[in-house]
């Protein structure tokens, strides 16, 4: 159990039987009564968002998570695959168990697998990974490192914002949780 003003971004919780995972969250406090704690929450099977308030002193469900070291192997007719690290079994998530996670899934990458009686409802990503931008447009002399930014297409196909200095075919590290440039790696 969970109490409704301890929830954070992440956070999955078993509601009426049905899996959802905290999304966004605020504290709304009105001039008169009690504080409400707002909440936008994705069903994972489903993949659909709804908004949600409770009273700040609610008792809430936490779903039962197991979590498993999987190896991203590929991607199989809009499926992907993955490979228990330990039985070597594989398994197959759905796009919408995945969510965000795939704009940053490379093949081989190594997560934590979210499993609710023995089914895949999820993942956790590193908190940062290294992709390498495929496509941009070429930084023009006189760009400096505080200067604006401009969008980058990663080896995933997600698209990003990077500084005017960093070029294709460069490695930057990415922050899986928000989708923000941390850093150019050098190698």
């Amino acid at each position: 159990m969970i109490y409704s003003s301890d929830l954070k971004r992440g956070v999955l919780l078993d509601i009426d039987g049905i899996i959802y995972e905290v999304v966004d969250y605020s504290r709304h406090k009105p001039g008169k009564g009690a504080t409400n704690i707002k909440t936008r929450i994705r069903n994972v099977k489903l993949d659909t968002t709804i908004e949600r308030t409770f009273d700040a002193d609610m008792n809430l469900k936490l779903a039962e998570v197991e979590q498993k070291d999987m190896q991203y192997l590929y991607k199989d007719a809009g499926n992907y695959v993955f490979m228990d690290t330990e039985s070597f079994e594989q398994q197959f998530f759905t796009p919408a168990a995945l969510g965000n996670a795939v704009k940053f899934l490379k093949e081989n990458m190594v997560i934590y697998a979210l499993l609710h009686k023995g089914e895949p409802i999820g993942v956790q990503l590193p908190n940062a990974v290294e992709l390498k931008i495929v496509e941009t447009v070429p930084g023009i002399k006189g760009d400096t490192v505080t200067g604006g930014s401009k969008p980058a297409t990663l080896e995933t196909g997600a698209v990003v914002q990077v500084p005017l200095f960093v070029l294709e075919g460069e490695t930057v590290k990415i922050d899986t949780r928000t989708g923000e440039y941390l850093e150019r790696v050098q190698k």
